[in-house]
């Protein structure tokens, strides 16, 4: 028997509840409340990952037998090394972004890498025709024969297509606008999106099918729909960059087979995305030399060194609070820096505006960033310049003293490679390993000590 009853869910975290309310009690959102009818049909679910029906037993650790999974490679090396390593079969992928910043190229580029192998791929669009796919994939010159593409919303369908056609790889784009017959929610619904993203995971698990999902992204930047969303998927990927710059940045924030430092840094052409093999010429290219405020850093993005640009601003505050702003960096350790800076150091930054910023839109969240932030704030503040061939590395501790950071060797070596003749890292890091020709090694204390070699003109001259 049929029953049909009444609810109200929460838009932003899938909060129910049997009336409606004004401000939801779960995430404390307003006016995310919408009322749904919820179908209760009493019938028998299949189990998960056991299709045969046989109930599992527990089983020791120590005898259960493991096989390396063989990843399939996608021709796109910034792509893999975001999945690490390459596409793993029956995983669910749930690609995230603003609208327009790339994630339908990116997938309709990979998909045609895979079919060109012979591995036939199903591209699912809910948003466009089969001719506008088409149009663009003639832009981004996809010509494989063993790409399909269907303009399906209906899941019922899009199951049946995919087992009649029994594809390697899926691309659903997007979840918000896949919908269930027997939910009668509107599409992109917290219900639609849970119980869709539930059955694809059914289907990508059982069948061995690789499915990629678009998600919608909130003004905020999070992902649309319920949180359980990125619960259920086995990776998930952030798009990032501004859409009126060139590029952009794959970042995994969860990843069941592989690391969530890695990045994937992209180019958007007229021809479609391409790979930024050298990072860090890009970020560096545009460089200002003798400019105060300037500092040059080699962080890790996962097993990859990145040398990238801090620059600081710091002049007289006309207000009675100074503003502290940060782009790509934690607004919050500007403010500790700065106050570290003051108390050790004796520069008086009570009284100044502050604004940082990562140049090349990166974000950099590492502990070895904050002696080049240090050295940024402190030569605008004396607007002396620092030397366009200095490379700055440490952690700064609140006592002023410069700790050490790990994989110094090869932050080294990336800077070597780019012409950098001088490094700048914490006295505990210059021994146990191999430094390259041509490069000066300095080893620092404290950060008094590092402004020293950084900003000073003479070895008889301090400049605090």
């Amino acid at each position: 028997m049929v029953k049909r009853k009444t609810k109200f869910v929460c838009q932003h975290c899938g909060y129910e509840t049997a009336k409606w309310m004004g401000k939801c009690p779960g995430c404390d959102s307003w006016n995310a409340m919408v009322e749904e009818t919820e179908v209760v049909k009493h019938h028998n679910r299949a189990l998960f990952v056991h299709t045969e029906g046989i109930a599992a037993k527990p089983v020791s650790i120590t005898t259960v037998e493991t096989t390396q999974e063989p990843r399939i490679d996608t021709k796109f090396t910034e792509f893999n090394r975001v999945l690490g390593g390459g596409i793993v079969r029956g995983s669910l992928v749930l690609i995230g972004g603003d609208p327009g910043i790339g994630k339908s190229t990116l997938l309709l580029q990979i998909c045609a890498q895979l079919a060109s192998d012979t591995h036939p791929v199903l591209y699912i669009s809910g948003e466009e025709s089969v001719k506008q796919t088409k149009l663009r994939a003639e832009r981004l010159d996809v010509t494989a024969e063993h790409l399909y593409v269907l303009s399906e919303t209906n899941l019922e369908h899009i199951i049946q297509t995919i087992d009649e056609m029994k594809p390697a790889f899926v691309v659903i784009d997007s979840i918000q606008t896949i919908y269930r017959s027997e939910i009668t929610s509107a599409p992109g619904s917290v219900s639609q999106v849970r119980e869709c993203t539930a059955e694809l995971m059914r289907l990508a698990k059982t069948k061995g099918i690789a499915i990629f999902i678009v998600g919608h992204v909130t003004k905020e930047g999070a992902l649309a729909g319920p949180r359980i969303l990125e619960h259920m998927v086995d990776t998930v990927l952030y798009f990032e960059g501004e859409r009126h710059h060139t590029y952009r940045i794959l970042r995994a924030v969860k990843n069941r087979f592989g690391s969530t430092n890695e990045i994937g840094i992209f180019e958007m052409k007229e021809m479609g995305l391409t790979e930024v093999k050298n990072p860090s010429e890009i970020f560096l290219e545009e460089r200002s030399k003798g400019a105060a405020g300037s500092t040059v850093v080699a962080s890790m993005e996962g097993t990859r060194p990145v040398l990238v640009e801090i620059q600081a601003l710091v002049s007289p505050t006309s207000f009675g609070t100074p503003r502290r702003m940060a782009t790509g960096i934690d607004h919050n350790r500007v403010s500790l820096l700065m106050a570290v800076l003051e108390k050790r150091v004796g520069l008086l930054l009570q009284n100044q505006d502050a604004y940082l910023k990562v140049a090349g839109g990166i974000k950099l969240d590492e502990p070895a960033i904050d002696l080049a932030i240090a050295v940024s704030i402190a030569s605008s503040f004396r607007d002396q310049p620092t030397n366009h061939t200095d490379v700055v590395i440490g952690e700064v501790g609140l006592t002023g003293e410069v700790r050490r950071v790990s994989r110094i060797e090869q932050r080294v070596q990336e800077a070597a490679k780019l012409g950098f003749q001088r490094i700048i890292i914490p006295k505990s890091n210059v021994s146990g390993w191999n430094i390259p020709k041509g490069v000066e090694v300095i080893g620092v204390t404290n950060v008094e000590e590092a402004l020293y070699y950084a900003l000073g003109e003479g070895k008889n001259r301090p400049i605090f």
